[in-house]
């Protein structure tokens, strides 16, 4: 297991909200913002929260392009050109180690970084769709961390979008000086749901975590959660779904018995032509608003990190906000679509490279299942 460890120094105020009505489906061209004064309940400026350290952990296991030739037909160059992933590590079924393993390990990496113990932490929020537990991992993840009964734990389901999500709900507990610590993951091993015969699917998924320690802060802290939109149009959520599908199984109750139903879940689908559309078309709007919200343009953004999805709608999007190639930030390449692990995971990378240094503005957007999208400006 891949475990990776960095140190941050700075992070994250609340005003009033935007939100505009999506564009209907189908649409193609690229949406602009119709009000400033729309008011909402998914938008605001400076929370007064910092982050403090971040880590990420990834299975040992990878699959390349070329491993997958022998599974589907299909090729390095096909899926490289089309999505910019030329790997992925998956969580296997014969090492023992789950998700929520992976959480944990993000989790203590982070809390490594920040110079604190599980003790001093006072939330804990885990964003996953695929959890090892199915009433939830965020329980557990606190109990490996040392932070047990002074704090409170809870999953977040959003999807791509649940790391964002959950960064700003627990932005909203430190600014209202509910809590002091909190520590958000994005984990998910979107493998186990993944149709491997199907090689439109197969090929975009990987798994991993990564985790993010946030402090409470004063107002007059340079760095933070600057502001953030965030949305969600249920019209769109046959285009990227995993449903149920039970099976029935008869109960002898009296009588002729009762039909009941034998839990599980169909493979996950994607209409992968719609949800390119749709993120094309949104994310920049949803970008633009939380950087109004942050009284910011996009010339003051040093970096733009999207969800790791696709390449071409990584790209897409930064043309379409006149920002240029080499202030984007992916992982893409080594990890595939990771989900909610996509975003800490990257800015993990990022700022362990030393790519990303303190006072710089990140630009962040998530986007995916729901259909849900939503933004966040950092200043680091």
């Amino acid at each position: 297991m891949k475990v990776l460890l960095v140190t941050l120094a700075s992070l994250f105020a609340s005003a009033s909200c935007l939100r505009h009505p999506a564009a209907p489906w189908g649409t193609t061209a690229p949406r602009t913002r119709t009000s400033t004064t729309a008011l909402g309940m998914a938008g605001g400026g400076r929370l007064n929260c910092r982050p403090l350290g971040t880590g990420s952990a990834a299975p040992a296991t990878v699959v390349t392009n070329s491993d997958l030739e022998s599974v589907v037909e299909t090729s390095d160059e096909w899926i490289a050109t089309r999505t910019g992933i030329s790997q992925r590590r998956i969580l296997t079924n014969d090492g023992g180690v789950g998700i929520k393993n992976l959480a944990a390990d993000a989790a203590a990496a982070a809390l490594a970084a920040s110079g604190l113990s599980g003790s001093e932490v006072d939330l804990v929020i885990v964003a996953t769709s695929s959890p090892d537990d199915l009433f939830g991992d965020a329980t557990s993840v606190a109990a490996a961390i040392g932070a047990t009964t002074n704090c409170v734990a809870f999953d977040l389901t959003a999807a791509c979008s649940g790391f964002l999500f959950a960064t700003v709900t627990a932005g909203q507990f430190l600014h209202n000086g509910g809590v002091k610590t909190a520590v958000v993951v994005g984990s998910d091993a979107l493998s186990r749901w993944v149709d491997w015969d199907d090689r439109n699917s197969c090929i975009l998924f990987g798994d991993g975590a990564g985790a993010i320690v946030l402090q409470a802060c004063e107002s007059g802290d340079a760095s933070g959660l600057l502001g953030y939109s965030m949305h969600s149009d249920g019209k769109g959520q046959p285009q990227l779904m995993c449903g149920y599908q039970g099976t029935d199984r008869m109960v002898a109750t009296p009588g002729d018995g009762t039909i009941m139903s034998k839990g599980a879940y169909n493979f996950m689908t994607m209409n992968g032509k719609e949800v390119y559309k749709f993120a094309t078309r949104e994310v920049p709007v949803v970008l633009e608003e939380a950087l109004e919200q942050a009284g910011m343009t996009v010339d003051q953004v040093d970096w733009l990190l999207l969800h790791q999805a696709n390449i071409r709608i990584i790209d897409t999007v930064a043309k379409r906000l006149k920002i240029p190639t080499e202030k984007i930030l992916t992982n893409l390449k080594d990890y595939g679509n990771t989900s909610a692990a996509s975003i800490p995971l990257a800015l993990d990378e990022a700022v362990r490279s030393g790519q990303v240094k303190k006072g710089d503005v990140i630009a962040c957007a998530g986007f995916g299942a729901g259909l849900s999208w939503g933004s966040a400006i950092f200043k680091m």
